[in-house]
């Protein structure tokens, strides 16, 4: 049986290969977009598995309205990148540095 400890365990994963990918990878701004998506993941399968748990509704919806945000965040974040990259010619994260001033 699975019980809660499997999905803590499976979202500590989840979000320690989120961070990875960010302090790892700092040249490529997709998959840094991308580990920040698997961090907020992660945190939704928490607030899942003690709303579950816990036998509550506020965790799974509250998890909603996270996803709301996420995707919101990822909806912009790839519009700014379109635009980035239609002024620069280039999305790489150290020519972020030129948006200065």
């Amino acid at each position: 049986m699975v019980g809660l400890e499997h999905y803590l365990t499976v979202a500590a994963a989840l979000f320690v290969i989120g961070i990875f990918g960010i302090f790892l990878n700092r040249k490529n701004i997709i998959i840094i977009l991308m580990s920040i998506e698997l961090m907020l993941l992660s945190v939704n399968i928490n607030l899942i598995a003690f709303s579950h748990f816990l036998n509550d509704l506020v965790g799974q919806v509250f998890t909603m309205f996270v996803l709301t945000v996420a995707a919101a965040e990822a909806a912009i974040g790839l519009a700014i990148l379109v635009c980035f990259f239609r002024n620069r010619g280039t999305i790489d994260v150290e020519d972020v540095n030129v948006m200065k001033g």
